[in-house]
This record gives C-alpha cells, sequence and structure tokens, in this order.
C-alpha cells in the first residue's frame, strides 16, 4: 500500500517566508544611508572614528539652535560600547559614542539624536541606543564646517575622571582594553591636506589609512594612474596594500616598516597627496596600462558596510 503524501513536506513549503525574509532585508539594506557624513567638514574624520581608530576623543562644537546645556565631547568608544553617557562632576559632561553596540540604518541620525540626549541626561545616566525618528540631522546639531580637534589617546583611561579611583571591575575593564589597543597617531598633513589620514602599529606591519572624500569612480581612476607609473606608494619600505569602500568613501590603504615613527610617513603621504590631486584633476582617457591597473585595483577591493 503505497505511503500517503497529505503530510509530506511541499518542496516549496518555506518559499512564502523566504520571499517575506528577502523583501524584508531588501526593505532594510534600501533604508541604509550610503554616505551618512556627506556635507560636514569632519566626515573622514567621523568615518575613520567609527570604522578603525581605537582611542580618540573631541569636543564638539555644536550649532547654536541645539542651546547646549553642557558640553559634549566625542569618543571612539565608550565603556560597554554604549550611544552616549553624562559624566557628573562639578559640571556635567556629556560623551557620545561612534563605535556603539546597537546601531541603526544612519549613524549620522543616531550620533545626532545621542548628543541631544546628553542636553537633558541626569549624571551618571547611559543611552544603550538612540533612536534617531524625528531627530534634526547631524548639520543641524553640529556646526557643518568644523572640524574635529582631535586628541588621540594610547590607552582607555580616560574613561575615568582624573583623580578618581575606579572599583576593581571597573579597572579590570580598562586593563583588558588597554592591553588589546594598538599605538595609533592621525598624520598632521596641512591645512590643505585632503581626507584624513591615520597610522596604525599593527605588530609586524604598520599601516596608513587614508579616508578620502572624493567621488569613489574618480579617485579610483586617480589611484590607477598611479600604480601604472609606479608611483602609488609612501616611498621606501612602503607599499600600496589595496583599499576599502565604507559609508560611501574609498579609503586606499598602505602597508608600512613598523620600525619608522607616524610622523616620518607625514613628507612622503603630502608628496602622494600632491600626485594624487594631479592624477585626479587630469581629464585624458586611461592608458591600456591605467586600464590593467583600475581592474586590479577594483578587483581587490572590499566593502565594509
Amino acid at each position: 500500500m503505497g505511503k500517503s503524501k497529505r503530510n509530506s513536506p511541499k518542496p516549496d513549503s518555506n518559499r512564502a517566508q523566504k520571499l517575506a525574509d528577502r523583501r524584508a532585508a531588501q526593505e532594510q539594506a534600501a533604508q541604509v544611508v550610503t554616505r551618512p557624513f556627506e556635507g560636514l567638514a569632519a566626515e573622514c574624520d567621523l568615518v575613520a572614528l567609527r570604522e578603525f581608530v581605537p582611542s580618540a576623543t573631541a569636543t564638539l562644537k555644536l550649532s547654536p539652535s541645539v542651546a547646549a546645556e553642557r558640553a559634549v565631547t566625542l569618543a571612539t568608544v565608550l565603556p560597554g560600547a554604549v550611544a552616549a553617557l553624562v559624566r557628573a562632576g562639578d559640571e556635567p559632561i556629556g560623551f557620545v559614542g561612534t563605535q556603539v553596540q546597537h546601531q541603526g540604518a544612519d549613524p549620522a541620525a543616531d550620533l545626532a539624536a545621542a548628543i541631544l540626549w546628553t542636553q537633558s541626561a541626569e549624571p551618571g545616566e547611559s543611552l544603550a541606543g538612540s533612536s534617531a525618528e524625528g531627530t534634526p540631522t547631524l548639520a543641524d546639531v553640529l556646526e557643518p564646517g568644523a572640524a574635529l580637534d582631535l586628541t588621540v589617546h594610547q590607552d582607555f583611561n580616560w574613561w575615568v575622571p582624573e583623580g578618581v579611583t575606579p572599583d576593581a571591575q571597573v579597572a579590570a575593564t580598562i586593563e583588558q582594553a588597554n592591553q588589546a589597543i594598538m599605538p595609533s597617531a592621525r598624520l598632521s598633513l596641512g591645512a590643505d591636506a585632503i581626507g584624513a589620514a591615520w597610522w596604525v602599529d599593527a605588530g609586524e606591519k604598520a599601516h596608513i589609512r587614508w579616508v578620502r572624500p572624493e567621488d569613489e569612480d574618480q579617485l579610483m581612476l586617480a589611484l590607477a594612474r598611479l600604480h601604472a607609473a609606479g608611483t602609488l606608494h609612501l616611498g621606501e619600505d612602503s607599499r600600496f596594500a589595496g583599499s576599502f569602500r565604507t559609508h560611501g568613501l574609498l579609503v586606499p590603504v598602505f602597508d608600512l616598516d613598523p620600525e619608522k615613527h607616524a610622523t616620518e610617513w607625514e613628507a612622503p603621504a603630502r608628496e602622494l597627496g600632491a600626485r594624487l590631486a594631479e592624477a585626479l584633476a587630469s581629464d585624458v582617457p586611461l592608458t591600456s596600462d591605467e586600464r590593467r591597473s583600475r581592474d586590479g585595483l577594483r578587483s581587490r577591493q572590499v566593502t565594509l558596510r
């Protein structure tokens, strides 16, 4: 006697659920803002702080429309990777993080909401995740033309106010974070420098990640021109490692000799910046060698988000 097929699962029994999941994923992807910090003078540094700088802070310049009650410090990461906190003291200070545990589709809107939260929160409170709904844009909350006056730290001791002795659990957390940190620095390339170039000592190699604000396609063409000419480097003991794109920007990466100090790469970086500017200004069609370089560079590109 044949086996009943009444209760046998149909091959497409989960098809509706799969389609629903796919639509949900597509809707979520559509909500992601491609270039969230566009229009801000600090765009390149904001991207760097969010994506790869270990420990840095900067006092934010808020828009006059905010009517700020207290100062706000931007930080790479706060204890517990919270979105914001208010540090108690004679004059309470707000802190907002760029590397957070809970993030939405628009990191700029999330950051704007966190900044505004610090103005009304009680000292000692923290915000796990911010809701950006109904929040003014980040360009309305910050001074759009203000660069970040950054302080780069080589540890996370700034998590605790000066003169305060942390309890054993907090001290252990800071010690663990300090052991994992890699020495970092922002290169000083002059007032006319484009983008934000960050050096890091990763141990066997050091790297420079140069966040650039140009159109991705135009910058890729300029990189290809230099690569074909053999000038896409920072001089001796360096090599172009590739690039990645994040938050709508392209970030060229260079491998370096870790024995050299970060400041020793500033002059070569300025020279490379001048070569890039010249290549970006060129409207001559790519040669066959340059096209091959472009295709090779694109094939090695990585997208972070």
